[in-house]
């Protein structure tokens, strides 16, 4: 059996390094033009020459998304985009509209083009037609079985990659109408607005002006927001079905959730192809996926539509769990103290998380705080501040503190 990639999200330089250090074999990014995620910190040329040169040096691959279903007025800036793309060295671009994979085949034809879920490829059929005009790579529909996958695998010969993790859109493979319909900002040119997670109320129609609350809790009510999708549990099923890639979602989610992510895929992978006669699914993946931001869980269509959960008002709100407060800028092991960049106020008294790839997980009591020039502080309350503090354990650059909300540890 082949390992399949695991490709992780970037939406800024900072996202990339984090998905490269906890065990990305790829990531996908956004220039400022031509991706689906506007809202993004995206990639100017000079962060993208960075972030791709960052990457090779792990062997980490880099794919860049040119994947807006493009007008008239996009196309004239294309060719010299892609041009520019090729030469900072990205591995691939992914496209959902056949005209830019046309000006894509033609410009740069040395370019590997991955099709990009947007373009709803649901059959064998459709994954041969694009294989013949040149793709090196099918991203298929989040709405395909493993079933349906099976089979496409069996009948072509070209790289597949999935989603296993992260947000579901409401609209089929993501193609939705409602915020260009109701804001004017086109999320099929990477400006969504997220209408559907918003609030709604019910209106009858002889009843105009009256309106009736669909009831979740003091938060709101989000009918049409859908749960977050999860693999982790099935990463035999997942592989067996031939699955080339495994592709998280989250270009606009956090560092912790990247990092977090990334990081428990990449130990169930790894577990499963020591030994996959041997494999036990270890239930702390799970739990340490559940300690990001997220929906409630769901395998999506992966087991079938009879099986399919996903929009549940029940249970489709954010669950924040955990507070990420800062990441390890260096350890000074003579003295044992980690140099700690600020993301959320904490303070002595404190009980926090730390882990990372190379640092398993303990629970640090915090002593005492200082900052830059050795002053003691009671809390670091400001955005980024650099504070040094005591560590029971050795720990390493980019390792992750965190914090639970409510229980304590």
């Amino acid at each position: 059996m082949k390992k399949p990639e695991l490709l992780a999200p970037a939406g800024d330089l900072e996202k990339l390094i984090m998905a490269v250090r906890y065990g990305a074999d790829a990531v996908y990014i956004g220039g400022k033009e031509f991706g689906l995620r506007a809202a993004a910190g995206n990639f100017d040329a000079e962060q993208m020459a960075e972030g791709i040169a960052y990457a090779h040096r792990y062997g980490v691959k880099v794919y860049v998304t040119v994947n807006i279903f493009a007008h008239n007025r996009h196309m004239a800036d294309l060719p010299e985009y892609l041009r520019q793309i090729t030469a900072l060295g990205a591995d691939a671009i992914l496209v959902s509209d056949p005209g830019v994979f046309s000006v894509a085949r033609q410009t740069m034809p040395e370019l590997p083009v991955h099709i990009s879920t947007q373009a709803n490829t649901t059959n064998w059929a459709a994954v041969r037609f694009w294989a013949r005009q040149g793709a090196g790579r099918v991203v298929l529909a989040r709405e395909l079985s493993l079933s349906e996958i099976r089979e496409i695998r069996e009948k072509v010969d070209i790289e597949l990659e999935t989603f296993v993790h992260g947000a579901m859109c409401i609209s089929y493979s993501g193609r939705c109408l409602l915020s260009s319909f109701m804001t004017g900002r086109s999320a099929n040119l990477g400006e969504c607005a997220q209408p559907c997670r918003w609030r709604y109320a019910l209106v009858e129609e002889t009843r105009p002006g009256q309106y009736f609350p669909i009831t979740e809790d003091e938060s709101g009510s989000y009918i049409f927001n859908s749960m977050d999708l999860c693999m982790i549990e099935h990463i035999p099923e997942l592989v067996e079905s031939g699955i080339d890639s495994f592709k998280i979602e989250g270009r606009m989610k956090s560092v912790h959730y990247v990092a977090t992510v990334v990081g428990a895929y990449r130990k169930a992978i790894d577990s499963y192809f020591a030994d996959p006669a041997g494999y036990k699914f270890d239930p702390a993946w799970l739990e340490e996926i559940k300690k990001v931001s997220h929906r409630e869980y769901t395998t999506g269509f992966f087991f079938g539509r009879e099986n399919f959960r996903g929009e549940n008002v029940e249970t489709s709100k954010y669950r924040r769990d955990y507070d990420f407060v800062g990441i390890v800028k260096e350890y000074l092991p003579g003295r044992g103290l980690a140099v700690i960049e600020q993301r959320n106020k904490f303070g002595i008294g404190d009980n926090l998380e730390i882990t990372g790839p190379e640092t398993p997980l303990f629970v640090q009591k915090v002593a005492n705080l200082t900052d830059e020039e050795g002053k003691a502080i009671e809390s670091a309350p400001h955005p980024q501040q650099t504070v040094i503090m005591p560590v029971d354990k050795p720990v390493h650059p980019l390792d992750m503190l965190r914090r639970e909300k409510e229980r304590g540890l």
